[in-house]
């Protein structure tokens, strides 16, 4: 089939605006004009003018309105044309929002980067290295929280530039978890143990993790913790482990240990362990820290580092604020390692 060229379009299309395929996918989601005008803080009318000429071009060149009136106080009635458009111009804005998105990314207008909770401290000190250059280059940075079991689909999808975070490592699956990403690693741990159990309940400095089953746990419902027990003791964990409560985030896991709601211990990591031994960690206070040996299952780590795309460094120049942030923190990288 042989495609228009440029001068072929209908005149009627070329007409049709962006603004109106937005108003068109927004009446959609709101059901009514009026629903489509409060979303956009525009008239009734408005709404409703963009609607009637969009069916008057899209009756001329298909045959069929797109957005059929119903009675008063009822949702629009899309036609089978008006679904399709409705579908299309999701596709076009879409397309459209991801070419410019690229091209910012390119010239090095923007710059999005992801940062769990407990990295933040390490982006934020980069960040302040290179705030004149950003300043001087009207680079638009954006930073935004993301859980360690989103970190490379945010990556994957383009969501985010550069990730600052900890994943699970396990021997002999290196190469197929970071094949697309290149890794700044900042260190390899393992897990600790928080607990409000006494010396004389749950004596030492260390435990194994072969003795987790005869300990009540608090354990993450998903992230690492959630890959640990997998790769330990296999996907069907909970039926072989006494979980005593399944938290969305530490810091509830902290409170019932502390409020006695629960005895027992938490699975966290190395650094976050560490960080409650030596009390920088207040909302830990008052637990106990061991360290958990994984003397069950495949070697299996904590990995923290920085990760992006592979390739994508090397394609900027070296002024790039990819670049640029990637070397703060390197820089960073060999601070930490110096204190600690």
């Amino acid at each position: 089939m042989a495609l228009l060229g440029p001068q072929q379009y209908p005149p009627e299309l070329l007409d049709t605006t962006m603004d109106q395929l937005r108003t068109l996918l927004v009446v959609h989601e709101a059901g009514t004009a009026l629903g489509a005008a409060r979303r956009l803080g525009r008239e009734q009318s408005s709404v409703q003018k963009q609607l009637d000429t969009m069916n008057r071009t899209f009756s001329g060149l298909c045959g069929e309105e797109l957005v059929l009136k119903q009675g008063r106080g009822q949702n629009a009635l899309f036609t089978a044309t008006g679904e399709a458009l409705v579908e299309l111009a999701r596709r076009t804005l879409g397309e459209w929002s991801d070419g410019v998105r690229d091209a910012r990314r390119r010239l090095g207008r923007t710059l999005s980067v992801g940062t769990t909770r407990y990295t933040l401290g390490f982006l934020l000190d980069a960040v302040e290295r290179v705030s004149e250059d950003f300043e001087r280059d009207d680079v638009d940075l954006k930073v935004t929280h993301v859980r360690t079991g989103d970190l490379f689909a945010k990556l994957r999808a383009k969501e985010l530039d550069l990730v600052c975070g900890s994943v699970v490592v396990t021997e002999g699956r290196e190469a197929e978890l970071f094949g697309p990403y290149e890794v700044m690693e900042w260190r390899r741990s393992g897990l600790s143990l928080l607990t409000n159990l006494p010396p004389e309940a749950l004596p030492g400095t260390s435990f194994g993790a072969r003795d987790l089953p005869g300990l009540p746990l608090v354990v993450s419902a998903r992230g690492l913790i959630d890959r640990f027990l997998s790769s330990w003791y296999g996907p069907e964990y909970r039926q072989k482990l006494t979980i005593a409560a399944e938290i969305e985030a530490a810091h509830y896991g902290f409170e019932l240990l502390r409020s006695g709601v629960v005895n027992g211990a938490m699975l966290v990591t190395r650094g976050i362990g560490e960080a409650a031994a030596d009390g920088r960690l207040p909302e830990a206070g008052g637990l106990r820290t061991l360290e958990l040996v994984g003397d069950v299952g495949p070697r299996t780590e904590v990995l923290v580092g920085v990760f992006t795309r592979r390739g994508e460094r090397g394609s900027y120049a070296a002024g790039h604020p990819l670049n640029l942030l990637w070397e703060a923190l390197s820089w960073e990288s060999g601070r930490w390692w110096f204190r600690s």
